[in-house]
């Protein structure tokens, strides 16, 4: 097994106080989880230090075969441009409640015991649009299923996150451009990109 960083133990550790001193973040009353599962393009983030620099981020989720709350979690960027390598983080989701809306994820480098909280704050009934949240009120990610919207749904997605208690300031628009080299489809990450 590998050793953990004092740095990740550290940030760990922070985080777990920063949630544990927050008031719980309200969800949606109820997420059909075989419906929110697919490609959601995100485009803007108060991001964690490994997607700073994202561009062309897409995050993808299937249930596991055979179960109804594991999620198989790929996000696929390319790192600080359009041609710049393609960066594939593949954490470990799980639905955490009955109304589908709290999730917990896992991620490679962290071997203890609890998920970090995964909240969708956010969701139009058409499953479109979605914001995901967390209670420390650290980092957010505003996604849809089409790689823009349109600027009155955008202005609408940062006024609910400004309602959720978010600096807005620090969110970062995420560079979307499809179509053209060398961009990867959704598919060709699901194959190992």
């Amino acid at each position: 097994m590998r050793a953990l960083s004092h740095e990740s133990v550290l940030l760990a550790s922070l985080l777990l106080v920063a949630c544990a001193s927050s008031p719980k973040m309200k969800t949606v009353e109820r997420v059909d989880i075989p419906r929110f599962m697919g490609d959601w393009y995100l485009l803007g983030h108060i991001p964690a230090a490994a997607e700073e620099k994202a561009w062309n981020g897409v995050e993808s989720y299937r249930l596991e075969p055979g179960t109804t709350d594991a999620v198989e979690t790929t996000f696929s960027f390319r790192e600080g441009s359009f041609d710049g390598p393609l960066t594939t983080l593949r954490p470990k989701g799980w639905v955490e409640s009955a109304n589908g809306a709290e999730w917990g994820m896992k991620f490679y480098w962290w071997q203890g015991p609890f998920r970090f909280e995964y909240l969708v704050v956010y969701l139009d009934p058409d499953y479109t649009r979605t914001i995901i949240g967390r209670s420390a009120r650290d980092y957010l990610w505003i996604m849809a299923r089409t790689p823009e919207v349109p600027a009155p749904q955008w202005d609408e997605m940062v006024a609910k996150a400004k309602e959720l208690g978010y600096d807005v300031s620090k969110l970062r628009r995420v560079p979307q451009r499809w179509g053209t080299p060398p961009d990867v489809s959704p598919a060709d990450r699901h194959a190992g990109g």
